[in-house]
């Protein structure tokens, strides 16, 4: 009565039921004694998505934060969120302008270089015509 598919359904119960380092473990053991093995272990933990966080309980979403209950401070917790929130704006944008300006910089720098290698060029052609 012993199928295929009860053979292979429980090392893969106990591996599930000892989480992720287990199936690391599976895997990584495979790669370095039998490497197909290894490899057919990476590929079905990518095929039935083991290897995503919320397969193990982890999945790190980011949700609406809870209130703690004190309306006070969950007022001040979303004031101090919200002045964070516009004062990396303010930062990201002060960042973009510094690099705006230290490229126009570095532009006119080059451009002014150019310029004067151009001219020592003509100067040196006019001499010697």
């Amino acid at each position: 009565m012993t199928s295929t598919a009860t053979w292979f359904s429980s090392p893969i119960q106990w591996l599930d039921s000892h989480g992720k380092g287990a199936w690391l473990t599976a895997m990584i053991l495979g790669f370095i004694f039998i490497w197909p093995v290894g490899l057919a272990i990476l590929f079905y933990m990518m095929g039935t998505n083991r290897m995503s966080r919320s397969f193990f309980g982890c999945n790190r979403t980011r949700r609406a934060p809870k209130s703690s209950g004190n309306t006070a401070f969950d007022a001040y917790k979303n004031d101090t969120i919200e002045r964070l929130n516009d004062e990396q704006t303010a930062f990201n944008d002060f960042l973009a302008r510094l690099r705006d300006a230290k490229d126009k910089t570095e532009f006119d720098q080059f451009m002014d270089d150019r310029t004067k290698q151009q001219k020592a060029e003509n100067a040196k052609q006019a001499e010697d015509a």
